[in-house]
């Protein structure tokens, strides 16, 4: 089993968000973690959320633990709070759920 969340962001800046992922993307791996779709999106038809959309993917984990593990490590909120929080306006999380191999 794995564990996987469909995301939905407005990115503000392209650059700096591109260096948000250059940059967390080897911390990601390094917990087994990979990304599994990355769509850049110009229309959204339909949304249970009114924070607008220009980017969807999905990222990919061994375990719901290791995703929490991720997201609280120290290493990735220095990056995060360097690159994400100055590039995205919004976060919309689509769905997370359990995936077999």
């Amino acid at each position: 089993m794995s564990f996987e969340r469909i995301m939905g962001l407005e990115v503000s800046n392209d650059e700096e968000y591109q260096k948000y992922r250059e940059n967390m993307i080897p911390i990601l791996h390094s917990f087994g973690g990979r990304f599994g779709y990355d769509f850049k999106v110009s229309e959204v038809l339909k949304s249970k959320t009114q924070s607008p959309i220009n980017r969807v993917f999905t990222i990919d984990f061994p375990s719901r633990e290791v995703m929490d593990n991720f997201f609280s490590d120290p290493s990735y909120l220095e990056v995060k709070n360097k690159y994400f929080t100055e590039s995205v306006n919004s976060v919309t999380t689509i769905a997370m759920y359990e995936t077999s191999p």
